[in-house]
């Protein structure tokens, strides 16, 4: 199975993965404050996709 490379993407997706590396973890506090303090299923829901968006970009995996 072929390796993905990140560095044979063009330009513009990886100006687009720095942009959310960046924002990623201020949204991730955000949005952990905001469903501690009022709880729904779409705040909850939202901060499992942060987290799971921050965990692939640490790990490198998109």
């Amino acid at each position: 199975m072929k390796r993905f490379n990140r560095f044979m993407y063009p330009p513009w997706l990886r100006t687009c993965r720095a942009i959310a590396a960046q924002f990623c973890i201020p949204f991730c506090i955000f949005q952990a404050i905001r469903t501690i303090l009022i709880p729904t299923t779409f705040d909850v829901l939202l901060l499992a996709v942060l987290i799971l968006i921050a965990t692939a970009i640490y790990l490198e995996i998109i």
